[in-house]
């Protein structure tokens, strides 16, 4: 099947590790123009050199904490210093720290909203201009299951991200126009990096399985084939939507 991907440019936050790294490699493995970011520079150039290697491509790797609103401005002077416009925009963060209510301090919450909401706020901002002049574009944002069913000790996870929902839900109307689609993509529990370091903080995690249908932990892959598609022309009538790639643990119906 043809998705329609090749030559699109394509920006990848947080991709050096992760669901971002598995996602950008499968948008390179379409023939996307890849560009991928990260905090950690020794991360950020091994992803760069396995893609490049896998794919006989150039990946352009911009390293930057878009937590930072000073930092999320130098990633985006820096994309547009190599090209003129980017079709395809992957939000992407790592999660915001786990605990209760009472646990966490006003800075946790404001460290919360820059890390979730306004780097999506930022990169949007960044790239709109160009889609909206081609008419054509594709905003993904990688959220939560929390979204739709919180998930217990995670109530900056919980909150936060439900407001870059209701963010996305609102472009969707506003740039359909356009021809701009704009969906969530909610990841469940999948085997990452960030996984190990919940469990490693409440091995009870482990268990959850028995709440799957599937009765086991995601794939990076599995999931980086559904954003896929929802980047591509397959997907040309998808907007306005939150999809779960959880193997079926929400059990909420709406």
């Amino acid at each position: 099947m043809d998705l329609g991907l090749k030559d699109k440019i394509a920006f990848i936050a947080a991709s050096s590790d992760g669901l971002g790294k598995a996602v950008a490699t499968e948008l390179a493995k379409e023939g996307a123009t890849i560009i991928i970011n990260g905090r950690n520079s020794e991360k950020l150039d091994n992803t760069k050199n396995e893609i490049e290697q896998a794919f006989n491509t150039k990946v352009l790797a911009i390293s930057g904490d878009l937590a930072d609103q000073e930092e999320r401005a130098i990633v985006l002077k820096t994309i547009f210093n190599h090209h003129d416009k980017v079709d395809i925009l992957i939000t992407n963060t790592g999660g915001p720290p786990s605990g209760k209510f009472e646990e966490l301090s006003e800075d946790h919450w404001n460290n919360a909203y820059q890390l979730l909401l306004g780097s999506a706020v930022s990169l949007i901002k960044g790239v709109l201009p160009g889609m909206k002049a081609q008419r054509w574009g594709r905003i993904i944002t990688i959220t939560s299951i929390s979204v739709k069913q919180p998930v217990e000790n995670l109530i900056l996870s919980n909150s936060v991200r439900a407001s870059v929902v209701g963010l996305m839900k609102t472009l969707a109307s506003e740039l359909g126009e356009f021809n701009i689609s704009v969906n969530n993509i909610m990841p469940g529990y999948t085997q990452t990096n960030r996984l190990l370091s919940l469990i490693e903080n409440n091995p009870s995690i482990n268990s959850v399985t028995d709440e799957i249908p599937l009765k086991r932990f995601g794939k990076p892959e599995e999931f980086a084939a559904a954003v896929t598609f929802m980047a591509s022309d397959r997907a040309s009538y998808i907007t306005g939507t939150s999809l779960a790639v959880d193997g079926g643990w929400i059990k909420n119906i709406l």
